[in-house]
């Protein structure tokens, strides 16, 4: 349940958790086993982490290998660029109708299917590699983007679902730093794999869906709804409540998120481009190891800050408007200081720490701001804007890029800039988020 105190200068919110601590209620009993016995958190955890961890392999581990792919299949660069954008696209528009999905029947309904469709169209998208069809590849990749809509989005939902407190902000603490950690991992796995033959990712990637999926169904036991679904015009009804109720913190915290990706998934590609071209050169499991870098920040912060926030208002509304600082600065400290690598790595590695501890607060606020029956819908629409960002950061990057480097920088902070004054005047959650 969720409450919300309204005046002229202060925006309050209150979470409380749908899952009670006492044993009588129908929902602690449902996270049982057959004797009783409460399922492992540990287990539940790293369930619910490969879950976004599959997520971000299926597309990340591609990115050493677009090279080789456009070579191989005689595509242009548009068409090398639709294999990672396409897939991003196709998630962040049927996210929406996966959340509502969730809501609807339960959010394992949602999460198996899709990864199954997830982990066969990896299957397809190899094949295509191997019979030299692009056509082929590129419908593989769109139907993989639809199999993702129902993953990590429904995930953060089944969170919610589960804990409460200190355990909920952990958990989508975790969740976060799993995601950047597939984002650490990819690019040295990808590079790896290719040593094998260049298409072996798309092949090595159903596999770790298939484990996902197994930890999905076997450890995670889903509360049971005591409610009625309901009718998709009073659903509706709902959401637009939501939003009018609690618009301006809501869309101000989802214009953040999905900022702070678009900025991420943006810089990496530009020092990705950077690293491969002199004085540098830097190609292949090297180069992958440089990116990890910044990432290897943003997760350690993220887990830690999942870890510690424990939905304490207060210091959510630090660590957003500490992090947003942090990117506002070393972004724009990048405007003069990118020609030592040494220097401008770790300008964006602050700004990723920036990143990592806005992430898990914004997670915690908005998974916690709405009642259960809608969950699923709010936190589908704050992950379809993130797919957006990682979507267009890349091109926009690039078209930036070909006209001055010094641009690059002074939009993105700009951006952060304009996103801190968002966070800092309308997100402003109460003295203790319970």
């Amino acid at each position: 349940m969720s409450a919300t105190t309204k005046s002229r200068s202060r925006l309050s919110v209150t979470f409380t958790s749908d899952i009670g601590a006492d044993a009588e209620r129908p929902e602690a009993q449902s996270s049982s086993g057959g004797q009783g016995k409460p399922k492992s958190k540990i287990s539940q955890y790293i369930a619910l982490s490969t879950v976004p961890l599959v997520l971000v392999l299926g597309n990340s581990m591609l990115v050493p290998i677009l090279p080789t792919l456009r070579s191989e299949l005689g595509i242009s660069q548009f068409q090398t660029s639709l294999v990672i954008s396409l897939f991003s696209v196709c998630a962040a528009l049927i996210i929406p109708i996966a959340g509502y999905l969730s809501d609807r029947f339960s959010r394992k309904a949602v999460i198996i299917p899709s990864l199954i469709v997830y982990g066969s169209a990896g299957v397809l998208a190899g094949f295509g590699a191997i019979w030299d069809s692009y056509s082929v590849l590129i419908a593989a990749r769109a139907l993989q983007g639809i199999g993702a809509a129902g993953t990590a989005p429904i995930a953060m939902a089944l969170v919610g679902d589960l804990y409460k407190d200190g355990q909920e902000s952990q958990a989508l603490g975790l969740i976060e730093a799993s995601n950047g950690a597939g984002k650490v991992v990819s690019p040295i796995l990808g590079s790896l794999l290719a040593l094998i033959v260049w298409y072996a990712a798309f092949f090595a990637f159903p596999v770790f869906c298939l484990l996902s999926l197994l930890g999905v169904i076997f450890l995670i036991k889903e509360p049971k709804r005591q409610d009625e679904p309901q009718p998709i015009s009073q659903y509706l009804r709902s959401v637009k409540q939501i939003f009018a109720e609690r618009g301006r913190w809501l869309i101000s915290s989802f214009f953040a998120g999905s900022l702070a990706l678009f900025i991420l998934f943006g810089v990496l590609f530009f020092l990705s481009d950077i690293l491969e071209k002199p004085p540098y050169s830097i190609e292949g499991v090297r180069k992958g190891f440089v990116l990890a870098i910044p990432l290897f920040g943003m997760v350690t912060t993220a887990y830690i800050t999942g870890t510690v926030i424990r939905k304490n208002g207060v210091l959510i509304r630090w660590l957003m408007n500490i992090g947003l600082a942090l990117m506002v600065v070393s972004l724009a400290l990048t405007i003069w200081f990118n020609s030592n690598l040494y220097v401008f790595i770790g300008l964006l590695t602050i700004s990723s720490i920036g990143t990592g501890l806005l992430l898990p607060c914004l997670n915690t606020m908005i998974t916690g701001a709405v009642e259960k029956a809608e969950r699923g819908m709010i936190t589908s629409l704050y992950s379809s804007l993130r797919f957006f960002g990682v979507a267009f950061g890349p091109p926009l990057f690039g078209w930036m890029m070909a006209k001055s480097h010094t641009i690059v920088f002074v939009t993105v902070s700009a951006l952060s800039l304009i996103a801190l004054a968002l966070v800092f005047f309308l997100v402003k959650p109460g003295k203790q988020v319970q």
